[in-house]
């Protein structure tokens, strides 16, 4: 399995790096992709797990609302429009159920929403791009060092009933690397425009968000016995194996620099 997940970081990283250094238009039209992707593999998992859920429906509505979060778009308008339209759907088909219904809206704000926060913390001024540099390699080290830490020192279980492989120690590696990581980044490139107090304070908030947003996928493929999420990066399993991190990781970036930068 290591071939594959090197050739697919050989290919797949220096095109995130391009995306994110272009940023406007190319990087939102990738993370409305991303969105839309994680979501059909979602529909696609819960459906393997006997839930019926409006598929197509949830990636045409979450491509919708990433796009529109991306371009300051209506979002409210956005998000009344998906209720509507999938509570019209899910009356008019013979087999109705209700928790397929609830199950494709969380599915359009959990991935949808929360993903379309990538694009608004590269166009924040003046240093957007370098800070989504930033998050992208804390949380690439973060899962590193939590995967190692927790397998080679790791003891004492972190949520077993989510996620067995997590530890207590990997996680404390992760979270410890997440904050190293963004203070290297200060270092380097935010000389004079972030403070040592608000590194730490953002490597903080990635280190602990990001793992929570690892469970928070964890909890989905738990609930109808999934290991991944698809199989379309090699070695690296789905889109939404790749990009769990971020879940709930890039809308705590966000406000964390709207709010107390």
């Amino acid at each position: 399995m290591l071939l594959p997940r090197v050739l697919t970081g050989i290919v797949g990283i220096p095109l995130l790096l391009l995306l994110i250094h272009w940023g406007g238009m190319a990087f939102a039209l990738f993370t409305a992709g991303i969105a839309a992707l994680a979501l059909y593999e979602y529909g696609m998992i819960l459906g393997l797990g006997g839930l019926r859920t409006q598929r197509w429906g949830a990636v045409v509505w979450g491509a919708a609302l990433a796009l529109g979060v991306a371009f300051d778009g209506p979002v409210p308008l956005l998000l009344t429009a998906a209720v509507a339209a999938m509570v019209g759907r899910e009356m008019f088909r013979s087999q109705r159920s209700l928790e397929g219904l609830a199950l494709s809206l969380f599915g359009v704000v959990f991935l949808g929403l929360t993903l379309a926060h990538l694009p608004l913390i590269r166009d924040l001024r003046p240093d957007g791009e370098k800070l989504t540099f930033a998050l992208f390699a804390a949380v690439w080290v973060m899962d590193t060092a939590a995967y190692a830490v927790g397998k080679t020192l790791g003891s004492r279980k972190l949520a077993e009933t989510l996620s067995p492989k997590k530890t207590w120690e990997g996680a404390a590696a992760g979270f410890a690397a997440s904050v190293l990581v963004v203070l290297l980044f200060r270092a380097a490139l935010f000389p004079s425009g972030m403070s040592a107090a608000g590194a730490l304070g953002l490597g903080a908030v990635i280190g602990v968000c990001g793992q929570l947003s690892d469970l928070a996928e964890s909890m989905v493929k738990r609930a109808v016995g999934a290991k991944d999420s698809g199989a379309l990066l090699p070695g690296h399993g789905g889109i939404m194996d790749r990009f769990d991190s971020f879940i709930l990781a890039a809308p705590a970036v966000y406000y964390y620099m709207v709010f107390f930068s």
